[in-house]
């Protein structure tokens, strides 16, 4: 058992785009601590979900490596109600032979819980395949007992092509991204929209899905074939799904979503692109059905975002704000759906090559608590999963 090591955040000196505000000197986290020790392996990619009877369920993937590790396998722990200790880490799912990785979980609105994650094939990120868990046994001690596995198998038709040929930017390099289906950008990935094997493959998890108030789900969704993304939607309740249209643009992949108060639908992605490296927006003004091509704001970013609206309406991000690593991860909080960000923090910061810090999921529970969890990793240390609770109302 791994007990919590409850400390508070000594005020924090910050360079870059990242400046001292009023309050920092005055939140502090209610508790946080490793969900398991630092140890050799690979540990990435978590989710975090709150359950009904306010346990908190913790999942990521683990191995010895990524992509090219068969032995890379969904890992999961439990944080029961009002304890402060997380259980020994269990199995959640393994494909045999395969690396499994990305998992993310949610709740329809039925309470039936899901785990999403992705079964990569031939060791490449673009053949990587969709799988999901279902659970309505999942309160007790251990992993959910789950009742249902199958595939999300989704098949964009000509309308992709169509959308990519209009809106896919003009030519440029390809010198940060992951782009497996061409070895520059432009024409090529024209083409490749074309082909329906390539298109209908590699669609990944990264980030927890948004439920709409009238019931549909929007799962975002991303290729490193394509290096862009799209939603799979659901209108009964994660019974089946099918694909939007592309979130068209150059390396804008693990899209978060909102919603904004006039109903549209905004996407903030990780730039996996050309520099500058800069969060990348786009937004639905038909429920996710279709995206505006996607655009970069001020934010600096390397390897990953996270988006939530408060209940309060403000929103907040949380990600890698620094143009050439994961060694800082930090909070935003904007009071006007991101025209500005005025209140920022780090919450880790080391010097470039200390630590690496990424990938974070953020919800907020019945009690109004804001909880993230993110990818924590330490030279010559070891990997875990840091889990973090703070408390909103004091983000004044």
């Amino acid at each position: 058992m791994h007990k919590f090591l409850v400390s508070f955040v000594l005020p924090i000196t910050l360079t870059g785009a990242v400046h001292a505000q009023p309050w920092e000197d005055k939140i502090k986290p209610v508790f946080e601590t490793l969900i398991f020790p630092l140890q050799p392996q690979h540990a990435h990619a978590s989710s975090i979900v709150s359950l009904p009877n306010s346990d908190i369920l913790a999942v990521w993937y683990q191995g010895s490596g990524e992509r090219e590790a068969s032995d890379v396998r969904i890992m999961g722990a439990r944080l029961k109600k009002g304890s402060t200790t997380w259980s020994e880490p269990f199995l959640m799912a393994d494909s045999p032979d395969l690396p499994d990785c990305n998992p993310v979980l949610f709740l329809n609105s039925k309470n039936k819980l899901f785990l999403v994650w992705i079964a990569v094939l031939a060791h490449k990120w673009e053949y990587s395949l969709l799988r999901y868990r279902t659970s309505m046994n999942y309160t007790g001690d251990g992993a959910p007992s789950w009742d249902w596995q199958d595939e999300i198998l989704l098949a964009p038709d000509d309308r992709f092509a169509n959308e990519v040929a209009a809106k896919y930017p003009g030519h440029g390099t390809n010198r940060n991204a992951t782009l497996g289906f061409a070895p520059r950008f432009g024409d090529s990935i024209i083409s490749a929209s074309r082909d329906l094997a390539k298109r209908s493959l590699g669609w990944m998890t990264r980030i927890k899905p948004l439920r709409l108030s009238n019931g549909r789900i929007l799962l975002p969704l991303y290729s490193d074939g394509y290096s862009m993304s799209l939603v799979a939607i659901s209108d009964n309740d994660g019974e089946n799904w099918r694909p939007s249209l592309p979130i068209v643009g150059r390396g804008n992949v693990q899209p978060a979503l909102v919603q904004k108060k006039d109903g549209n639908i905004v996407a903030y992605m990780r730039d996996n692109g050309e520099e500058p490296n800069r969060v990348q927006v786009s937004e639905s003004l038909d429920t996710g059905n279709s995206w505006t091509a996607a655009s970069k704001i001020d934010i600096p970013n390397t390897a990953s975002v996270e988006l939530l609206v408060l209940r309060d309406g403000r929103w907040v991000f949380v990600g890698d704000d620094i143009g050439d690593g994961r060694y800082r991860i930090s909070i935003y909080l904007s009071n006007d759906e991101g025209k500005t960000w005025k209140w920022k923090r780090a919450l880790e910061q080391v010097e470039k090559g200390h630590g690496s810090f990424s990938y974070p999921c953020v919800i907020q529970t019945a009690d109004g608590m804001l909880h993230i969890s993110y990818s924590y990793s330490l030279p010559r240390k070891g990997e875990s999963i840091k889990y973090v609770v703070l408390d909103p109302s004091l983000f004044r």
